[in-house]
């Protein structure tokens, strides 16, 4: 990639989050959610998919959200991508309220602030274009730029995600990774604020899934976009600062990872894990915790000079008199 070329793509990303500026003071956070609320009904029944859920993300942050089939992520991820509407609850991105849009709104609102990567990589690119010209596409059918400078900047693109030899080849003459890295670069072709990947290695072994998460982490570092995965898959977490896990319909726990040096120089790998706080003062113990202590029912709290301490309920146990 020339570096003029990467320079001025990186001016325009710096651009485009300037003039944010106010609402993120007015505003911080990213991506905000608080008591998110969703309710499905069919056939007389309701099904609560998110359960009043909290979740707050910075600017410029790449997280994983995990979680099992049916704890809410994929409802979650939905939401924040304006593909579905909460019931109740607050759910901001980039500024815009994502409550109440119109169906105008929410088009315009996935063309510009937000960009998209499925799981199955034939639902990210048109087969009967080149990897380089599904990027120019959406360049030049949202801005009136010319031929030559939405090929200029998809071929930048596509240096950024790693695949340039790629360019001229259609879909079925690449490799599955080779299909997401592209689907990554079209994600990012309007210089979207917030790339969400559903599942985004779930067809990938496990080199080509590094080599996707390598150029998720270029697209994060070189052009600031904030970078929200959701995923099944505990193994990708690994390329993450923080990985929130989601259990029925709320945010239960999350894991914060850091680098530090030890006494001898060498570089360590710290993984910390946190129960999540929610407005009410509610958390969810980890389940591991809860069947290692046999937890159910109801627990015992004492409050201690820096800690809270949960203890099984004995009262069971007691000899009552009297």
């Amino acid at each position: 990639m020339a570096r003029a070329e990467f320079d001025a793509l990186e001016q325009q990303a710096l651009r485009r989050a300037e003039t944010r500026d106010h609402e993120a003071d007015q505003q911080p956070g990213h991506i905000v959610c608080e008591g998110l609320v969703r309710i499905f009904k069919a056939d007389g029944l309701e099904v609560v998919a998110l359960q009043g859920l909290d979740l707050w993300v910075e600017r410029g942050e790449m997280i994983a959200i995990v979680g099992v089939s049916g704890s809410g992520k994929s409802t979650l991820l939905n939401i924040l991508s304006g593909l579905d509407e909460p019931t109740a609850g607050q759910a901001r991105v980039a500024g815009h309220d994502l409550f109440g849009m119109s169906a105008r709104q929410r088009l315009e609102y996935r063309r510009r602030t937000v960009g998209f990567v499925w799981q199955q990589t034939s639902r990210n690119l048109l087969h009967y274009l080149t990897a380089v010209d599904n990027v120019a596409l959406p360049i030049q059918l949202a801005r009136p730029v010319s031929r030559r400078v939405a090929l200029r900047r998809a071929h930048t693109l596509l240096e950024l995600v790693g695949i340039p030899d790629c360019a001229r080849r259609l879909p079925r003459e690449m490799s599955g990774g080779e299909q997401q890295r592209a689907a990554v670069a079209v994600a990012v072709a309007n210089q979207p604020e917030v790339l969400f990947a559903d599942e985004p290695t779930g067809e990938l072994d496990e080199t080509s899934a590094a080599e996707l998460f390598d150029a998720l982490e270029a697209i994060n570092r070189e052009l600031g976009v904030t970078i929200v995965v959701v995923t099944h898959d505990t193994a990708v977490t690994r390329h993450v600062a923080r990985t929130v896990a989601i259990r029925d319909g709320r945010t239960s726990s999350e894991v914060r990872r850091r680098v530090r040096r030890g006494l001898d120089g060498q570089e360590e790998h710290i993984a910390e894990e946190y129960a999540l706080l929610d407005r009410a003062g509610r958390l969810q113990l980890p389940r591991a915790y809860v069947d290692a202590l046999e937890l159910e029912h109801r627990v015992r709290l004492d409050l201690e000079p820096d800690h809270v301490a949960v203890r099984p309920d004995d009262s069971s146990h007691e000899v009552r008199r009297g």
